[in-house]
């Protein structure tokens, strides 16, 4: 009997799996794709099933992103939302509209990168739709029920499978482990979808950005970070930034260094920072805390100049220098600068 019905099975989850059906949450900024969705989109097609992508915002910035939104290859379909009461991606006012299209166009699976708006929406939604959202995956199985995700800072990695009962899967992604989705090629086509009005007494004030010339932190190829050795502001911009701008990197910073007023909170790297996974890393007088692993050691080259040989940071680095950075950096400046010329 057992035996009998055994095709039956395979037949039932193989018609499971064609049905899967995704949506990924495109993020944007100023009217401009947010790339951190790529890689959202990336691990929706690991699921071998229809996937497309919902743009939410202001009528501007959803006609500006749509645009770019179209040409992602492997998107099949761009649904679109317009109105001023998202243009601020307010968690009280898109989670009750992604609430309301995820049944409507029998989404089985939503996908965001690990960002703050994903954080900011994703737990809101899931309890509207009363399931469990599974956060900040590296890898996923087709069957997709089975997720994977690191826990205690990196240093332990749990496979998680959600429980039949959630009929949605709320899942963000974490940026590094996933490459980009191609853009220029793809030819999905528009569909907009109603608006949801929200009784919420939460309303947007006012943002204040913090504005660089130097590639952003969370897509950089290259970063130079700094720690608390560099013991103030002063020695952070002295030494960080010309080193950074000779390798026309982005600027970082581990949490002890922002905690002491070194460096803007934006720039911190980290377990409770932005977690980065550029070419090259190079980490100056920083110590090496687990929690700052946890953000930049995914990086494909890790530099590290720290006077203290036993500095944990050398644990993970690639190449090392034991020198006073207050002598070495000014020195690999020069040094970067002149090749350069």
């Amino acid at each position: 009997m057992i035996i009998r019905t055994l095709p039956r099975l395979t037949r039932h989850l193989s018609i499971q799996r064609r049905l899967a059906s995704s949506l990924v949450l495109l993020e944007h900024k100023g009217g401009k794709l947010n790339e951190s969705s790529l890689t959202a989109i990336t691990a929706a097609k690991v699921l071998n099933g229809d996937t497309a992508g919902i743009v939410i915002g202001s009528s501007s910035d959803v006609e500006a992103v749509t645009g770019q939104a179209k040409t992602i290859e492997g998107l099949s379909k761009i649904y679109t939302a317009s109105s001023d009461a998202y243009s601020n991606s307010l968690a009280e006012n898109v989670a009750p509209l992604l609430a309301a299209v995820l049944p409507a166009k029998n989404i089985t699976h939503l996908f965001a990168a690990h960002t703050a708006v994903g954080k900011n929406v994703f737990p809101r939604l899931a309890g509207l739709l009363d399931t469990s959202m599974i956060a900040d995956i590296i890898a996923l199985e087709p069957s997709g029920d089975t997720f994977t995700r690191p826990i205690y800072a990196g240093n332990a990695i749990l496979k998680v499978k959600s429980s039949p009962k959630d009929k949605i899967k709320i899942v963000t992604v974490r940026t590094t482990a996933f490459d980009k989705a191609p853009i220029g090629n793809g030819s999905a086509t528009v569909e907009s979808v109603d608006t949801v009005s929200s009784d919420s007494t939460t309303k947007f004030i006012s943002e204040e950005l913090t504005r660089s010339s130097r590639p952003d932190l969370s897509s950089a190829s290259r970063v130079v970070s700094g720690g608390r050795a560099l013991k103030s502001q002063e020695n952070f911009t002295q030494i960080i930034e010309p080193l950074a701008d000779a390798l026309g990197a982005a600027v970082g910073a581990s949490r002890a260094a922002v905690d002491s007023g070194y460096a803007d909170n934006s720039l911190q790297v980290g377990q409770t920072g932005k977690v980065v996974a550029p070419e090259l890393y190079v980490a100056v007088g920083i110590s090496g805390a687990i929690q700052h692993l946890a953000g930049m050691k995914e990086s494909k080259l890790i530099v590290a100049i720290n006077k203290d040989p036993d500095a944990p940071i050398f644990q993970v680095a690639d190449a090392g220098l034991v020198a006073d950075l207050f002598e070495a950096v000014p020195q690999l400046t020069k040094k970067v600068q002149e090749n350069k010329a």
